[in-house]
């Protein structure tokens, strides 16, 4: 796959994505102060990754983009619920999202915190809603791997080992990185594969893909809060070590942390070896090294 071939096709799911987001919430006529808050947040922009992996491993498992949206926009909702309550003071105390002031700096901490619970509740309505037009079994699948991606197995329970500052070794800050940024990483692409009804070998290709992309990406995020640029990124950077946080750049330094992450990308891709359709996907693991350079 070329480079304007992926560009493009990042593009076309991308916009996907995009359009149905301008859409939601849905029922904001009954709550409008709510739905405002949600969409300031949800309408931010971003590069729409996880989107993105639904509804690429959707296609390459031979599904369709439209049947497999629903858990797409879910996951972005689910993922913009966490930045909400990440940036409130209680957490990492940030005043910057997508080159915007955070939801608690406009609304205030309470309202902002009930617009994250509002995103993450709203995520299951998308999923569990009747005019979703799958297999109900698919779709039970589907959401269960989105579930997990984002609880106490997953998101949150590396965001408490995060707060409680267990990640003292290279093992323990991996295991929490695994959690709070990969699993959503690696559920979207699994919640894709199941909305289509990808076989087994399928999903144990994807999963070892998402682990690795998954890992890397929070790697690269490390190393560009050293040495990124506030404007550019659309956030704070420097947070890290002004919270004193182990990361993989504090732990191996940022040459030490870019190889590492160059490794694992190495290790995502090549897990994809010998799948049909899969060129996209390497390429976009590949192009998320990319920031760093």
């Amino acid at each position: 796959m070329t480079p304007s071939e992926y560009k493009a096709e990042y593009a076309r799911l991308r916009s996907l994505a995009e359009e149905g987001l301008s859409r939601l919430p849905c029922g904001g006529e009954r709550e409008p102060e709510l739905a405002d808050m949600m969409r300031y947040s949800l309408l931010a922009g971003g590069k729409r990754l996880r989107p993105v992996l639904v509804l690429a491993a959707a296609e390459l498992c031979g599904g369709r983009v439209e049947d497999a949206l629903p858990f797409a926009l879910a996951l972005e909702c689910i993922h913009t619920y966490s930045l909400i309550h990440d940036d409130l003071p209680c957490m990492d105390n940030d005043d910057l999202r997508r080159g915007r002031p955070t939801s608690h700096k406009v609304y205030g901490e309470a309202p902002a915190l009930l617009a994250g619970d509002a995103l993450l509740n709203y995520a299951f309505e998308l999923m569990l809603s009747y005019d979703c037009p799958i297999d109900p079994v698919r779709r039970i699948a589907a959401a269960r791997e989105i579930a997990e991606a984002a609880g106490m197995f997953g998101m949150i329970g590396g965001q408490m080992a995060d707060i409680t500052d267990r990640t003292d070794t290279p093992e323990r800050l991996a295991e929490m990185c695994r959690k709070k940024t990969g699993a959503l990483i690696r559920g979207a692409v699994r919640a894709g594969c199941a909305a289509a009804g990808g076989s087994d070998s399928i999903l144990a290709a994807l999963t070892a893909y998402g682990e690795g992309i998954g890992l890397a990406f929070q790697m690269v995020d490390d190393v560009l809060d050293v040495i990124g640029d506030s404007a550019a990124l659309g956030k704070n950077v420097g947070s890290d070590a002004k919270e004193q946080k182990n990361t993989y750049a504090t732990l191996f330094g940022v040459d030490g942390c870019t190889a590492r992450a160059k490794e694992v990308t190495d290790g995502a891709v090549a897990a994809l070896d010998g799948l049909p359709g899969s060129d996209f996907l390497a390429e976009l693991a590949r192009e998320m090294l990319t920031r760093l350079y």
